[in-house]
């Protein structure tokens, strides 16, 4: 039997006389004779025991195919049909998803009835063109302080979240999500604890985040190919209400945990490893899913990707690779969380880069003013610890030293409170005022620099 069958001849009414047979279970692939199925098309094990098993065509080889399952290989034998079930993954989606916890597949795991559908969307769609996205001109406020006043995001922006484990990653998105003024929360869950589940379920998100939210879960015991679907099921999920004309908050936690699942099934199938064991297909994979976030004529899908930093490294292969797609980051420091300053963003280790065209000029005069009295304080922390430092040497040191219980205060926020992006602005505004008034008080007096340069040539 040859391959040579045009995958747009493979419509819904030859997907049931598609199949072939199981010849080899490896690991986590199954492969497949006689069955010129398209990479990516959804298809079916029948095992003897009448069981049916949901899988993917990820591969070939030779003339073989190779699947990989949404579930558990027992009980597949040499010998057992595999049908095609449609040519590409597919998910359904409607109104009714608001308010629900869904698996990978769209399927709800709440305990509650499963939700009316309208329509299906593709899994992995071709993005946006460039050319018919319109420019982000509009700040998304967040409820977080910190990012409305110094890092403001546009509707339609795409961040990471960048972090080391137990940091505050799941408690900041939570706040995002209860407290944003988005018009529907899309949040993807990928490769959590189970028990991490109902916690941020129930602490984070709460019931009044969940009512506007459609949460999609694949927990780290499901088959990696769930884990990768769960990523693009909540993009897809966010694409249906953007095209409604909703403002949409997509927040993956995490994408590190995608491109894990990812380099398990491309070293499955045989790519060959490259950076920490990544292969190619994962870094492929990273920009098709981040460039379906974006803003469009109908609506936007403002996203934030949670990033594990392995070992706080930020230079990880995965956050490099992140940092170069994403449209700004959002650094969580150990050392703030070991603080208690919660939550713990690094603000001179992050950016918006955004906000220049989302903000008024005081607006972004003042965050500036405060990031580099931030950025002061931590270049001479070690000479102010150890009392090496005289107060009145360096007057943008004086005013770090003065403003920074209120800097730091400014930046924390517990996850409870609301606090309004108006607000975080006004409060940010004083901030900016206070240390422009003790730099102009502590500067030296004496002759400005361009009036002592004709006295130091004509000594010269």
């Amino acid at each position: 039997m040859t391959f040579d069958i045009p995958t747009n001849t493979l419509d819904e009414a030859m997907s049931a006389s598609l199949s072939g047979t199981v010849v080899e279970t490896t690991g986590m692939l199954a492969t497949v004779a006689d069955f010129p199925a398209p990479v990516g098309a959804a298809v079916e094990i029948r095992t003897s025991s009448a069981a049916r098993i949901a899988a993917e065509v990820v591969g070939f080889k030779g003339r073989l195919t190779m699947i990989s399952p949404f579930g558990s290989l027992a009980g597949v034998r040499k010998g057992h049909t595999v049908i095609l079930r449609r040519t590409r993954r597919t998910l359904p989606v409607g109104d009714a998803l608001l308010g629900r916890v869904l698996n990978a597949h769209g399927e709800a795991v709440d305990g509650r009835p499963q939700p009316a559908r309208s329509s299906r969307r593709d899994l992995n769609p071709a993005p946006v063109p460039a050319i018919d996205r319109p420019r982000i001109d509009e700040a998304l406020p967040t409820g977080v302080r910190a990012i409305d006043g110094v890092l403001t995001c546009g509707r339609g922006q795409r961040l990471g979240v960048f972090a080391g484990a137990g940091v505050g990653k799941s408690t900041l998105l939570g706040m995002m999500a209860r407290y944003s003024q988005a018009d529907v929360i899309v949040i993807g869950l990928v490769g959590e604890r189970g028990r991490e589940v109902n916690e941020f379920l129930e602490r984070d998100l709460g019931a009044d985040g969940l009512r506007r939210s459609v949460v999609v879960v694949s927990t780290s015991n499901e088959p990696p190919l769930m884990r990768l679907q769960a990523a693009g099921a909540a993009t897809a999920i966010a694409e249906h209400f953007r095209d409604q004309g909703k403002d949409v908050l997509l927040l993956i936690d995490s994408i590190t945990r995608t491109a894990l699942a990812s380099r398990e099934l491309g070293l499955a199938a045989g790519e060959p490893p490259t950076t920490r064991g990544f292969p190619p297909s994962t870094f492929a994979m990273l920009p098709q899913l981040v460039e379906r976030a974006g803003r469009t004529p109908r609506g936007s899908i403002t996203a934030f990707y949670s990033v594990l930093v392995e070992g706080d490294d930020p230079n990880d292969p995965i956050a490099d690779t992140m940092r170069g797609l994403l449209d700004g980051h959002l650094w969580l420091s150990r050392d703030r969380a070991a603080k208690g300053f919660y939550p713990a963003i690094d603000v001179g280790q992050s950016i918006s880069r955004l906000m220049p065209e989302l903000v008024p000029a005081e607006h972004l005069a003042a965050a500036g003013a405060v990031r580099r009295l931030i950025a002061t304080r931590t270049e001479n922390e070690d000479l102010i610890a150890v009392g090496a430092y005289r107060r009145g040497a360096d007057p943008a040191i004086d005013a770090s030293i003065e403003l920074g219980p209120e800097i730091d205060q400014y930046l924390t926020q517990a996850n409870q409170d609301h606090i309004t992006a108006e607000d975080a602005k006004q409060q940010l505004l004083a901030l900016g005022v206070k240390a422009a008034a003790l730099l102009a008080r502590q500067r030296p007096t004496g002759p400005a620099p361009n009036e002592m340069t004709p006295n130091l040539r004509r000594a010269s």
